[in-house]
């Protein structure tokens, strides 16, 4: 169950308010599909979590198309998409990927299927 307020995601997108419909959409679906999740409002992203963290919602820093999220997750192997805006090994087999979301119809099937394998991967650490 979310650790969260409304106020602690209000004040989390104070300075960019449109950008709040797009997280609350990828709330929905995330705890949708993996419902023993928790969340965790933190100054700098939003934490999704099972046994730990395993995908995380910040603002972007570089200037982009408003609204506009960025969705990170970390899988045992490295994404090859063009989706995919960043993806770094900060350990051995442990890719962190970085994807801008900028429109609701990018929170698709596709992100979704690599966020329940972010949630699975974390849950077996």
């Amino acid at each position: 169950m979310p650790d969260f307020t409304a106020v602690d995601v209000m004040q989390f997108f104070d300075r960019r308010p449109r950008a709040l419909a797009l997280y609350q959409a990828f709330e929905h679906k995330v705890l949708a599909a993996c419902p023993d999740t928790r969340v965790r409002v933190l100054k700098s992203q939003i934490t999704f979590e099972n046994r730990h963290g395993f995908a995380f919602v910040s603002l972007p820093r570089r200037k982009t198309p408003e609204p506009a999220i960025v969705v990170s997750f970390g899988l045992s192997y490295r994404v090859d998409s063009p989706r995919i805006w960043q993806a770094v090994e900060p350990y051995p087999n442990r890719w962190t990927h970085h994807v801008l979301v900028s429109d609701e119809t990018q929170l698709d099937g596709e992100l979704l299927d690599w966020i329940k394998q972010a949630a699975a991967f974390a849950a077996a650490k």
